[in-house]
C-alpha cells in the first residue's frame, strides 16, 4: 500500500464515482480521478457524464455523446479509471442520488467525488438527503480550497484529497476552443483529439 493510503478491512470493493458536465473534461479532472484513487486505495473511479444536467441548463455547450466522448477517450489507458454512460442513456434530469443508487449493491463501498467549489453548492442539490446514506463525500482541494461549513448534511463522511493547484476551467477552455487556440497540455490529449475531429466550442 502506498503512504498516506486508507486501508480497508471488509473486503468491499471500493468505487469512486466522480460526476460531472465535462464541457470538456482537463486535466485536473483526471489528476482528481487519479488522486483519490490513490489516497483513498479505491479499487477503482468511475468517471459519469451528466446527460441532463439540470442545473446548468442553458449552459452546457457540447452534447451528451459528445461529453461522453470526450471522456472515454481522456482516460482511456489510465489504470482504475472509467467511464460509466449510466446518465446519458436516462431519460430526463441527472440526479446524483439516482446515479448512486443505481452504482450501489452488495459488496460495494461509494465514494462520491466531488471539486470543493462543487461541495460549496450541494444544498442546492435534489435528493441531497439520501447521499449519506449511499456515500462517503471525497472533497478534492486545490490547493487549500474549502467548502462552506453549512454546504453539506451534518454527520455525513467526509474525505479531503488534495491535488495541486491547477487554474484550468471548462469555460476557459471553451473560450479557448472557440478562438481556435490551442487545448494541448490543458485538455488529455484524446479529448483533444475527439474536440478536432467533431469540430466542437467553434465559434
Amino acid at each position: 500500500m502506498l503512504p498516506g493510503t486508507v486501508a480497508t478491512t471488509d473486503g468491499a470493493e471500493r468505487i469512486g464515482v466522480f460526476g460531472g458536465t465535462f464541457d470538456p473534461i482537463h486535466v485536473a479532472h483526471v489528476v482528481s480521478a487519479v488522486e483519490a484513487r490513490r489516497s483513498l486505495s479505491l479499487d477503482r473511479v468511475v468517471l459519469v457524464p451528466a446527460g441532463d444536467p439540470w442545473q446548468k441548463r442553458g449552459s452546457v455547450t457540447a452534447p451528451a455523446a459528445d461529453r461522453m466522448a470526450m471522456v472515454e477517450a481522456a482516460v482511456a489507458g489510465i489504470s482504475g479509471i472509467e467511464v460509466s454512460p449510466i446518465e446519458v442513456e436516462r431519460d430526463g434530469p441527472s440526479y446524483t442520488y439516482q446515479t448512486l443508487e443505481a452504482m450501489a449493491g452488495p459488496g460495494r463501498q461509494l465514494f462520491l467525488i466531488v471539486g470543493a467549489d462543487v461541495a460549496a453548492t450541494m444544498h442546492s442539490w435534489v435528493g441531497i438527503e439520501h447521499l449519506p446514506g449511499l456515500a462517503t463525500l471525497v472533497v478534492v482541494d486545490r490547493a487549500g480550497e474549502q467548502p462552506a461549513d453549512n454546504s453539506l448534511p451534518a454527520g455525513w463522511p467526509c474525505e479531503r484529497v488534495a491535488i495541486p493547484r491547477l487554474d484550468v476551467s471548462s469555460t476557459d477552455l471553451r473560450a479557448r476552443a472557440a478562438r481556435g487556440w490551442p487545448l494541448d497540455g490543458l485538455v488529455p490529449p484524446g479529448a483533444v483529439r475527439v474536440i478536432a475531429e467533431r469540430g466542437l466550442y467553434r465559434s
